[in-house]
């Protein structure tokens, strides 16, 4: 009845069932307000009230009992397996969260979304950024099947990710064929942030020359990179 459900919710003072000593032997009545104990170490464990019902009912037949008790054993026993795995999806996609997050955004910024505090804008005084896209890219997607463009640009931009690891630079994002990069943030490197991007462009470079196109492997690949340091 809801206003049952309202006094469960809302103490004080508690709600619990009054059983008079003609309904129940006295040792059931003590093992039940154990169980409804407010602090949870007090309460019996399944197999505590297991036996403390054989104790009660002195070796008569009890298979209701018996019959009730297994079930309220298997069903803890179950919930607490189904508790543990429910626990460990849960942590899997957390982590899956947090690293889909830490790939979108600076770390500084993604651990101050996860606890909810707000972003403030930050002013970097030297930074350097590299920006490129595919020489001829509307030609070359026009030539080609939608998967056959999402297959070029992800077996680029992976190339392009693995040369990034070894410089001390920080992807923007990609957009369509651009690949935008900069160096100084989110962590500042002093003026070194110019040498990192030039090296990393030259290895970009260098990279893109050996590139080829799944779908059309006899047709060279051009990128257009530029700069702006300052």
């Amino acid at each position: 009845p809801p206003e049952i459900i309202q006094k469960v919710e809302k103490p004080p003072p508690l709600c619990r069932p009054s059983v008079s000593l003609d309904q129940a032997p006295l040792e059931c009545i003590q093992l039940m307000k154990q169980c409804w104990s407010e602090q949870p170490e007090r309460r019996p464990t399944i197999d505590q009230i297991f036996d403390q019902f054989k104790n009660i009912n002195k070796g008569r037949k009890t298979n209701i009992i018996d019959s009730m008790l297994r079930m309220l054993e298997q069903y803890s026993s179950n919930l607490e397996d189904l508790i543990r795995e429910r626990t460990e999806e849960l942590e899997i996609e957390k982590q899956k969260t947090d690293k889909l997050l830490t790939q979108m955004l600076p770390p500084s910024v993604a651990e101050a979304l996860k606890m909810g505090t707000p972003v403030e804008p930050e002013y970097f005084e030297e930074v350097t950024l590299y920006f490129s896209d595919i020489v001829g890219f509307t030609t070359i997607s026009a030539m080609s099947e939608p998967i056959e463009v999402v297959d070029l640009l992800n077996d680029l931009y992976t190339l392009f990710d693995a040369i990034i690891g070894s410089h001390d630079v920080y992807k923007v994002e990609t957009i369509g064929d651009a690949y935008m990069v900069a160096s100084g943030l989110p962590k500042r490197n002093g003026n070194r942030h110019a040498g990192e991007i030039a090296n990393m462009s030259l290895d970009i470079l260098s990279s893109v020359g050996t590139f080829k196109m799944r779908h059309m492997p006899e047709v060279p690949v051009r990128i257009r990179i530029g700069l702006h340091s300052g």
